[in-house]
C-alpha cells in the first residue's frame, strides 16, 4: 500500500519519541520501520531531552493531510483504548506546529539506526 500511495505522490511520514536507552520495544520500532522506510514511509527519531525543549504534548497523536487530528489513549499500562477525532480548528494548528518542530529536530531512521550501534546520538 505504501508503495503504490508513495507512487502516486502521497506522503507519509512520522516522528518517533524516543527515551534513551532504547528499551527493547523502541529497538523493534528501529528495526521493523526500515521495511516500511524502504516502502515509502519516512520515519525519523527524536530523543525525548531534545523533544522536551519543544514543549511537545505529553501524548501520541496522528495528523492526516494536517487538517484531521486523531489523539491516541492509552491506559496506565500502555495499552491502546483508542483514537479521538479532535476537529477544534485551534488543536489543529497547534498539532501541525508540533508536528514541524519535532520533524525539524528529528533524525532519519537509518541514521538513528546506525548511531544507535554504535552508542551514540547526534543531531544532524
Amino acid at each position: 500500500m505504501l508503495q503504490i500511495a508513495t507512487g502516486q505522490g502521497r506522503r507519509f511520514a512520522r516522528v518517533r519519541v524516543v527515551s534513551l536507552p532504547l528499551n527493547d520495544y523502541s529497538r523493534f520500532g528501529v528495526w521493523c520501520a526500515q521495511f516500511t522506510n524502504e516502502a515509502g514511509e519516512d520515519i525519523r527519531y527524536l530523543v525525548r531531552s531534545e523533544a522536551d525543549s519543544l514543549s511537545l504534548p505529553d501524548y501520541d497523536y496522528w495528523l492526516f493531510d494536517s487538517s484531521k487530528l486523531v489523539r491516541m489513549h492509552f491506559d496506565d499500562d500502555d495499552r491502546f483504548l483508542g483514537g479521538e477525532v479532535i476537529e477544534d480548528p485551534h488543536e489543529i494548528v497547534q498539532a501541525n506546529y508540533w508536528r514541524d518542530a519535532a520533524w525539524h529536530k528529528a533524525v532519519r531512521r537509518d541514521d538513528f539506526a546506525t548511531q544507535q550501534a554504535v552508542g551514540r546520538v547526534q543531531r544532524p
